[in-house]
């Protein structure tokens, strides 16, 4: 196969990889002229990474609306609050722009938030999710996808914060411009990387439902066996 990325890494090798974060500048926008700021920097891009943040539920059923959308170039993220300034027009087109490439995970969702603040037309959105797998990756996590291709570690500490606090902490901006940023250079290392033949990644999907079958059958089997435990004891 060409790629030489590993389809898998677990929790335990995730854990010994070095952390690593965003270092470049972070901006947070919270009015309507740093919005006009934003947007015009943002459009000097072909490619942006992006992700968004809600506040949690921790009840069923509760959702709440998104907070925050996080736009990243190689050396510049800009945190819009969309608590504070809603969902401006100028940020609706960067998204319905077909020129600009717009890259995130499980990309649909975070599209999904933000078209109900402000509808809008997706264009040359892409989803590193169904992306990867070109390159022999099975894993669909961001963590998991950045340590596969460089060899490091991005914290997810700050994901079930409160993304709706009147300010943000120095660790929420770390968080999240992070997140924005590794997004955009995943693409980038793939883009430099030559893909999987169409036989080749259906072979390892096939491969992987396979396995996946296994471990559902032995899960239970396993369960079936400590339930008879339990009976004979």
């Amino acid at each position: 196969m060409n790629s030489h990325f590993v389809q898998h890494i677990d929790k335990t090798s995730l854990q010994t990889l070095p952390l690593t974060y965003f270092e470049g500048e972070v901006v947070v926008v919270d009015t309507h002229d740093k919005v006009l700021e934003a947007v015009k920097y943002l459009r000097q891009y072909d490619v942006l990474g992006v992700d968004t943040e809600a506040r949690p539920s921790f009840k069923r059923g509760v959702h709440y609306p998104t907070a925050l959308v996080q736009i990243a170039t190689m050396d510049r993220c800009y945190l819009f609050r969309l608590t504070h300034v809603g969902m401006p027009q100028g940020l609706a087109d960067i998204f319905a722009d077909s020129d600009i490439c717009k890259v995130g995970l499980a990309f649909k969702d975070d599209l999904n938030g933000l078209r109900r603040r402000r509808d809008f037309k997706p264009a040359n959105c892409i989803d590193l999710q169904s992306m990867v797998c070109k390159y022999g990756i099975m894993e669909l996590g961001l963590q998991k996808i950045f340590a596969i291709i460089f060899g490091q570690r991005i914290s997810k500490a700050q994901q079930l914060t409160n993304w709706e606090n009147s300010h943000l902490t120095p660790e929420q901006t770390k968080y999240a411009s992070t997140d924005a940023w590794a997004t955009l250079k995943i693409f980038l290392e793939l883009q430099k990387t030559k893909p999987l033949s169409k036989k080749e990644v259906e072979a390892l999907k096939r491969a992987e439902r396979e396995a996946q079958i296994l471990r559902q059958q032995q899960a239970l089997a396993q369960r079936q066996a400590q339930d008879s435990s339990k009976e004979q004891s």
